[in-house]
């Protein structure tokens, strides 16, 4: 199996994945054909750059022929450029050069940034944004193919409903700046047509590092990661390496979280090719780049294609002092309070005394509040706690009747083929007491009915 590994140390956006397709080799042209086929102005320039000895690929988005900037730096430009516009007001004619013609100011007029605000006296200004129905008529009307579309405007749906959340209104109703900035549309398009054009069956991520600080766009100074990002990111895994800058951008965030079939640490592979997208700024120290490595899959890791991954909390504490009735109690209230699994095991502690580990699966927001339930309901002074990934088969629910009525079959899949079922135990436990038959017969009697594909309810 061909899989994409995307390694996102130094966080992640539009235009960086962008350069990192072309450098691991998906043609320029391809991405430049889909610009052109959006029509709306814009361009791609592509070059070579170095980010802390780094060599990579800096794709730079032009519209209008202005080119676009890093929401820090358009906001350092407009700060900078409504002073010297100030001053140019305050001042006398000796605020002219020879020529007669104001002089200039650090800002570049009519540019724009992803944070799509325009700079001050921009000519193509559009304050009102463009709404996901503007967007969704762009991209059917483009010359690409039919699951690039859907696959941009599923990111295009999901940095709209993450927005919509953040500012309290429906995902239609969303007229904002970060989604209908041209720009922000030709990364995302272009990420859509260049991931297809890669070849490969699975893309994979690292973790991201979001970076830290406070950024300004065009809503207010918002902490970073920015809420959207956090929102777009929910189950994804993330942290900071300290780094104060906006390293995951929005947009970047719905990229990554739409194309990545899963996050996963470096996989087994076989390395055929890699690219390096470089970031606008160069950071002193910290190579300001994201690496999408290309590669066979080692062949016991085409399993994770066929499983879901996520990441569980894992709850430990030793006990050699309670009363064991407690214990089944202590059980029953944490499964009652959302754990995934509960389980005992006999230990020996120090002084030779018996005990039991109390190991309890759970959600990781989940986690804290069982912590807490074990500090009450038990006797232990500490609990242990970690993170860890498990792979689960696909599962569902099934009705089957039998002769004393319905039971719930559990159906577990990989790739569409089941690979187990069970009766579920309440069910069949309810029936053997109601009607007096034994639980063995009616978990039989469960599993010949399902197999048999007798009626379902």
């Amino acid at each position: 199996m061909r899989i994409a590994y995307l390694e996102c140390f130094s966080g992640m956006s539009g235009d960086m994945f962008l350069g990192a397709l072309v450098d691991a080799g998906v043609p320029a042209r391809v991405l430049e054909e889909t610009v052109a086929a959006l029509g709306v102005g814009a361009r791609l320039e592509i070059s070579r750059v170095l980010r802390s000895g780094i060599s990579a690929t800096k794709v730079n988005v032009w519209v209008d022929e202005q080119k676009d900037l890093p929401r820090e730096e358009y906001w350092e430009e407009r700060e900078h450029s409504q002073v010297h516009s100030h001053q140019e007001h305050s001042h006398s004619s000796d605020d002219q050069d020879k020529r007669g013609h104001p002089k200039h100011s650090h800002s570049h007029p009519g540019e724009s940034s992803r944070a799509g605000v325009p700079a001050p006296h921009m000519p193509h200004e559009h304050s009102h944004g463009r709404g996901l129905t503007e967007i969704r008529g762009i991209i059917s009307a483009a010359a690409i193919s039919s699951s690039a579309k859907k696959t941009a405007i599923a990111i295009f749906e999901a940095l709209g409903t993450a927005e919509a959340k953040i500012h309290n209104t429906s995902v239609e109703s969303v007229h904002f700046h970060e989604v209908g900035a041209v720009d922000a549309l030709v990364d995302i398009v272009c990420a859509a047509v260049g991931a297809e054009a890669l070849g490969v069956d699975e893309i994979i991520c690292s973790s991201l590092n979001v970076g830290g600080g406070m950024v300004k766009c065009a809503h207010g100074t918002f902490p970073v990661p920015a809420p959207a990002t956090v929102e777009l990111l929910k189950d994804a895994p993330v942290y900071s390496s300290g780094l104060q800058a906006e390293l995951v951008t929005p947009t970047g965030a719905a990229i990554v979280k739409t194309l990545a079939r899963r996050f996963a640490s470096f996989p087994e592979m076989t390395i055929e090719k890699s690219g390096y997208g470089a970031g606008s700024r160069d950071f002193p120290a910290h190579p300001n780049v994201v690496r999408l490595v290309i590669g066979e899959a080692a062949p016991d890791a085409s399993l994770a294609a066929k499983t879901a991954t996520e990441t569980i909390t894992v709850l430990e504490a030793n006990l050699d002092d309670l009363n064991p009735q407690v214990f089944g109690y202590v059980m029953d209230r944490l499964l009652e309070e959302g754990a995934l699994d509960v389980f005992g095991m006999p230990v020996q502690m120090k002084k030779s005394r018996p005990g039991t580990l109390l190991t309890v699966l759970c959600k990781p927001e989940d986690g804290g509040k069982l912590t807490q339930l074990i500090f009450t309901e038990t006797t232990t002074l500490g609990v242990r706690r970690r993170e860890e990934m498990r792979q689960t088969l696909a599962r569902r629910w099934e009705n089957v009747l039998t002769q004393w009525g319905e039971v719930r079959i559990k159906i577990a899949s990989m790739n569409g083929s089941v690979t187990n079922f069970a009766p579920e135990y309440e069910d069949c436990r309810r029936i053997a007491a109601e009607h007096h038959v034994p639980l063995k017969t009616v978990m039989q009697e469960a599993g010949r009915a399902y197999l048999g594909g007798a009626e379902r309810p």
